[in-house]
């Protein structure tokens, strides 16, 4: 048996930062892995996705201006970016993050673990030995989400691909389908066009990214199809058959065959067999946490959720930051220290209901920060949504010749503050993080008027907004 102040289950980014920040504060912290130290984001998401979206996008911006567009006439080299895309994820292989971890002074516990009762984790090992640690102060489930399959006849035997398959594959299909329009299908649906896969996307609603602002997801479905993606709205496939090919049933009757079909079709908790049954809590569901970060329904304040598996903000950077917040309150509990559990304070993770960017990588990119007109307006907000054309801001002209995109700020009437920013158009992504500090510091436009961006670059558009707002 052995004995931590901390135990942590999953070294995926979230793991790691709790572990990191409990450790900085002066707690010993056992992490529990059963797959690579590192997680989902490193190896089959974040990481590897972005890897093979940056070259397409950068030939799209040469093409899009004269001179450049002369000299960037031909196919992205698949077999490079591929490459490229290996060495993001070191090939699969976790020798750095374990060397990052060990020296953090963190404790590496290979294997499954899971939940025993109170304060107590078993792992098996990958000799098929068991290990039961005990936690001093607290455990922490970091374990994350795992791809959500629909019940469909023959879908179990096809064997498609998940968001793991779509981003590891070594080689450029032929013919891809990928099932859904939320950020996975929409990314992957753009890197395998963009290498030279003929594409059917099949969404079974009317819109694209159905959590964004939905001019968003209108601009992104635009240059899908510009791409040469075939994009079917109000669709839904009713079967799946593989022999060799894979032929797709869909709901009225027609069939689509290709060489694999991608299902980006939701997440799951990772709480299956993690012995959350031992604590009180259901099987796979996530795992519901206060603002600090303690598992609901648990008593004894020793049982943490933070990332994915808890479903408050499912996004890598979230879960880091809760990953950061929650260790350190994990080390101020520890110590008897007084917890800071105002609106922003230290100890709570308020961006989580109020400030959560997203960026989608796509061509056009797509960025939000905090709550669409929509989410405002139902939330019982007094707003006023501001829209500007960003291809009229002069570094968008510059940018690239015809630059299309778009900008909305979501303004609290009541306060003078921003609620939510979206922007779309190429490049955007570089601009989430000045709207993400407007939001989370709830800056006044009064302030914000004097925030004067440079000249000529494309965050003109916050001065564009504010004088369209002031008319």
């Amino acid at each position: 048996m052995d004995e931590f102040d901390v135990v942590v289950l999953g070294a995926g980014p979230t793991g790691e930062n709790l572990a990191e920040r409990a450790h900085a504060g002066g707690l010993s912290v056992a992490v529990v892995e059963s797959e690579l130290v590192g997680g989902e984001c490193s190896y089959w998401a974040c990481m590897p996705s972005k890897a093979l979206l940056r070259p397409a996008a950068a030939l799209a911006d040469a093409r899009r201006l004269p001179g450049a567009r002369e000299a960037a006439g031909g196919r992205l080299d698949a077999a490079a970016v591929l490459a490229r895309r290996d060495e993001f994820t070191s090939h699969w292989k976790d020798d750095g993050q374990v060397a990052w971890l060990e020296g953090a002074g963190l404790v590496l516990v290979r294997g499954h673990g899971r939940l025993d009762g109170e304060k107590r984790v078993v792992v098996r090992t990958p000799d098929g030995e068991q290990r039961v640690l005990t936690a001093r102060h607290a455990v922490a489930v970091c374990t994350g989400t795992r791809a959500a399959l629909p019940e469909l006849p023959g879908l179990a035997e096809a064997r498609p691909w998940t968001s793991r398959e779509a981003t590891a594959s070594e080689q450029v299909l032929g013919r891809l389908a990928v099932v859904g329009g939320g950020v996975v299908a929409c990314e992957m649906a753009t890197a395998w066009r963009a290498l030279g896969s003929e594409v059917v996307q099949l969404v079974r609603g009317s819109r694209l990214l159905p959590r964004m602002e939905p001019f968003a997801g209108e601009a992104v479905a635009e240059g899908l199809r510009a791409a040469g993606v075939d994009l079917r709205f109000g669709t839904s496939v009713t079967a799946v058959h593989r022999d060799g090919p894979v032929t797709l049933t869909l709901d009225g009757g027609e069939t689509v065959t290709v060489d694999e079909v991608l299902f980006a079709t939701g997440r799951t908790p990772a709480t299956t067999d993690l012995g959350v049954e031992t604590v009180g809590l259901e099987a796979g569901r996530p795992i519901e946490v206060d603002s600090t970060g303690l598992a609901a329904g648990v008593p004894g304040e020793w049982l943490y959720a933070a990332g994915d598996v808890n479903g408050r903000a499912l996004l890598t950077h979230q879960g880091k930051y809760q990953g950061r917040i929650f260790g350190a309150v994990i080390a101020d509990r520890a110590a008897g220290r007084p917890l800071d559990t105002a609106d922003w304070g230290r100890s709570v993770a308020t961006a989580d209901e109020r400030a959560v960017p997203q960026v989608v990588f796509t061509d056009p990119e797509a960025a939000s920060v905090g709550l669409t007109l929509e989410e405002a307006t139902r939330q019982g907000h007094r707003v006023r949504a501001v829209d500007y054309d960003l291809g009229n801001v002069a570094g968008a002209a510059l940018y690239a010749d015809g630059y299309q995109g778009r900008a909305r700020a979501v303004v609290d009437l009541d306060r003078e503050t921003l609620l939510g920013v979206t922007f779309v158009g190429a490049g955007v992504a570089e601009l989430l993080h000045s709207a993400t500090i407007a939001v989370a510091g709830e800056v006044p436009i009064s302030r914000l008027w004097h925030a004067v961006p440079s000249y000529p670059t494309i965050s003109e558009i916050w001065l564009r907004l504010l004088e369209t707002y002031r008319g």
